[in-house]
C-alpha cells in the first residue's frame, strides 16, 4: 500500500508538471488580455495557488481548468487596470515583450501577429469580457461552447459579444511584414543615426507621415503627452530623447519586441526605453516608444 505522504507528493508533482506544461498558453492568454508582463505573471501566480488547492473532483482536464482560472482572473485584473488607465498620463502602451527564452512561448505565426503593439492598443477599445471572447475566438481558435464555459456566459451571449467587439475594433489595418534582413539593416542605420544625432540620416529612414507614440506614464522626462506626427518632428523627438543620456554610458541594442523589429536603449547599464518599429518598404511608418520605468523590468535581463 502506498503511504499517504507518498501519494500526496506524487499528486503535487503531477499538478506542478501539468501547470508547467500549460504555462506557455496561459501566459499567452494573460499577456494579450492585460498588455502587461508583470500583471500576466501575477495572474499566473494566483492561478498556481488556486490550482494547488483545487479539489480533484472538480478537475476534468488540467488544461481546461487552468485556462478557466486564468481567463477569469485576467478579466477581473483588467477591470481594475482599466480604471487606472483612465487617469494615465499621456498615451498608454503595452509593456514591451522582448524575444528570447520565455518571451512568447507560443511559437505560432498567428499568435505572434496578435502580439503587435498596434493590435494590443486596438484591444483597449473593448470591455474585459469582450476582449476575452474576441481573443479566445479569433486568436486562440476556441469554439463557442468552450468560450461560454471559460467566461461564464451563454453561447448566445458570447456570439453577441464577439459581434459587438468586432464592430468596436473595426476593420484591422493592413500589416506590413518587413523582410527580417532588410529590417535589421534599416534599424542598424536608424540606431547609428539616432546615436550620432544625425538628423539627415534619420529623416532619410522615416516615412513622411510617420507617427511616434511615446509612453512615459508621467515618469520619464521628455515623454510626449500626445502622438507625434511627421518625419521632422519624429526625428527631433528621438534625437532629443537620446541627448538626455551621457553618450559614453548609452547603448542601443537591436532585438525583436512584440514580434516586431525594435531596440532597447540602455544607460548606465539599465534599460531606459524600448522602441518598436512598424516598417513599410524601406521606411519606418510608426514608432512605439516606451519609457515608463515600470514597464521595462522584463528587459533588464536581455543579453
Amino acid at each position: 500500500m502506498t503511504a499517504p505522504v507518498e501519494r500526496g507528493t506524487a499528486a503535487s508533482a503531477g499538478r506542478a508538471s501539468a501547470f508547467e506544461s500549460a504555462r506557455p498558453r496561459l501566459f499567452a492568454i494573460a499577456y494579450r488580455m492585460l498588455g502587461s508582463v508583470m500583471d500576466a505573471e501575477d495572474v499566473l501566480g494566483e492561478a498556481w495557488l488556486r490550482w494547488q488547492e483545487a479539489p480533484a473532483e472538480e478537475i476534468r482536464t488540467p488544461e481546461a481548468y487552468l485556462t478557466t482560472i486564468v481567463t477569469r482572473l485576467s478579466i477581473n485584473q483588467l477591470r481594475s487596470a482599466r480604471r487606472r488607465r483612465e487617469t494615465y498620463v499621456g498615451p498608454w502602451l503595452p509593456e514591451p515583450l522582448a524575444a528570447g527564452p520565455g518571451a512568447d512561448p507560443s511559437g505560432h505565426v498567428e499568435l505572434a501577429e496578435s502580439l503587435s503593439m498596434a493590435f494590443l492598443v486596438l484591444l483597449e477599445r473593448l470591455s474585459p469580457v469582450e476582449r476575452a471572447v474576441f481573443l479566445l475566438h479569433e486568436v486562440f481558435d476556441f469554439d463557442y461552447p468552450r468560450i461560454a464555459m471559460l467566461v461564464g456566459k451563454s453561447e448566445v451571449s458570447c456570439r453577441q459579444t464577439l459581434s459587438r467587439a468586432k464592430k468596436r475594433i473595426g476593420a484591422p489595418r493592413s500589416r506590413f511584414d518587413a523582410d527580417p534582413i532588410e529590417a535589421n539593416r534599416l534599424l542598424d542605420r536608424f540606431t547609428r543615426a539616432a546615436d550620432a544625432g544625425d538628423m539627415e540620416g534619420l529623416l532619410g529612414l522615416l516615412a513622411e507621415d510617420v507617427a511616434v507614440w511615446a509612453d512615459g506614464g508621467g515618469k520619464a522626462r521628455g515623454a510626449a503627452l500626445r502622438p507625434i506626427h511627421g518625419a521632422d518632428a519624429a526625428a527631433r523627438f528621438i534625437a532629443g530623447v537620446l541627448r538626455r543620456f551621457v553618450p559614453a554610458e548609452r547603448t542601443l541594442r537591436l532585438c525583436s519586441i512584440n514580434g516586431e523589429p525594435g531596440c532597447v536603449v540602455h544607460a548606465a547599464g539599465r534599460p531606459v526605453a524600448a522602441l518598436v518599429f512598424e516598417i513599410h518598404g524601406a521606411r519606418v511608418r510608426t514608432i512605439y516608444a516606451v519609457g515608463n520605468p515600470d514597464k521595462l523590468h522584463a528587459l533588464r535581463d536581455l543579453p
